[in-house]
């Protein structure tokens, strides 16, 4: 039974990249959720007004990979310590963010938030805000499929590759 995970965590373009190539994930689709505007643009989103954050909706299959296996790359992949900015982005729109889909969801992930936080894997504390999806809103087309469309332009060779780099040596056994 294929089910929907949406993680915000800065950029959606450097969060797709992670989750397209993953085993048992079957669609990846960069995107809004969490704010008051309905159907917003990326030009209002950058404006940080809307209260949305740049998310990525993934559809997976949990018989082949876990909503928890998904978590721990998300915790891996991402600074969940910075409250609204990933690197050089800022802005609530960047922000780190869990929006669930049921509550076993909810559950896994305030979990998986609490066993990460005492982990030692990050020196400050997580403050990835943990929320139901409300509604999802899907990306301009632009937006959709950007490091595998655009690895070349300056953005994606100095800031994505760097994280494709690191995801592939974490966790290369997972990629399909």
């Amino acid at each position: 039974m294929r089910e929907l995970a949406t993680f915000g965590g800065g950029c959606f373009w450097c969060v797709e990249a992670i989750y397209q190539d993953l085993k048992g994930v079957d669609s990846v689709v960069s995107g809004y959720a969490g704010g008051e505007s309905e159907h917003p643009t990326y030009h209002q989103i950058c404006t940080g007004t809307t209260g949305h954050a740049e998310v990525v909706q993934t559809g997976f299959d949990p018989e082949v990979i876990s909503f928890a296996d998904l978590l721990e790359i998300f915790w891996r992949t991402h600074d969940p310590t910075t409250l609204n900015q990933q690197g050089a982005d800022r802005g609530t729109q960047y922000r780190s963010v869990i929006f669930y889909q049921s509550e076993d969801q909810k559950q896994i992930a305030e979990q998986s938030l609490a066993d990460t936080d005492q982990s030692g894997l990050w020196q400050d504390p997580i403050v990835t805000e943990i929320s139901p999806i409300g509604v999802f809103y899907e990306a301009e087309d632009y937006h959709q499929n950007y490091y595998k469309q655009n690895g070349s332009q300056p953005y994606c060779r100095m800031v994505i590759d760097p994280k494709m780099s690191k995801f592939r040596e974490m966790f290369g056994e997972k990629i399909g």
